[in-house]
């Protein structure tokens, strides 16, 4: 059973919809012991950095998944879930993230169209991950104003450029997250989300 986060962040339902077309039971759940029992949980999320930390540490939430994280339970981040994973973002001065994944998130530079919403091309930049299921150079659906920057490099697996290149994918140990959303992408995004999902999940 996949579990999914449900923190009060947007588009939750739509990856429960992706899964359900893959023919994965999943359940959406703010409850601790329920993640805690699945097989694999999904943290997707789109919103504001600081709003989404906020939420997740008056629940206990931020504890319950840095626990699940070090138990080396499977997990698969989207977007915000993604960013959410490292130590901090300009998005929200002061404000701490999860902190499993070492790093920061900035903005995008102007004169760059903020945010970036719409298909970018994305490149794998080392083999071994969940991004090896489909084929190099496939176009995604992004809608984001930061991006990751990552302390250790070989967590990045994919990048995407816009007006330089960023972090697309990272992945660690157990850990897989996209900046940008496969529930939304098409089909190559479906397979990429059941890659993701049938090896770590």
């Amino acid at each position: 059973m996949i579990a999914i986060v449900d923190y009060g962040a947007g588009n939750v339902a739509s990856v429960q919809k992706a899964l359900a077309h893959l023919g994965r039971e999943s359940v959406l759940t703010a409850a601790p012991d329920v993640l805690r029992r699945a097989d694999c949980v999904v943290f997707p999320g789109q919103g504001h950095f600081g709003q989404a930390m906020a939420r997740l540490t008056s629940t206990g939430l931020d504890q319950v998944l840095r626990d699940i994280i070090a138990s080396g339970k499977p997990f698969v981040g989207i977007c915000l879930g993604l960013q959410l994973l490292f130590d901090a973002s300009d998005e929200a001065p002061g404000v701490p993230g999860l902190g499993v994944l070492r790093g920061r998130c900035v903005a995008f530079k102007e004169p760059l169209k903020i945010p970036q919403i719409g298909w970018n091309q994305v490149q794998r930049t080392r083999s071994g991950s969940a991004m090896d299921a489909v084929a190099d150079g496939q176009f995604f659906y992004f809608v984001h104003t930061f991006h990751a920057v990552a302390d250790h490099p070989q967590d990045v697996v994919a990048t995407a450029d816009y007006g330089a290149p960023f972090t697309a994918a990272v992945q660690r140990g157990n850990i897989f997250a996209a900046q940008f959303h496969p529930e939304k992408s098409g089909q190559v995004g479906l397979d990429l989300l059941r890659a993701a999902t049938e090896a770590a999940c």
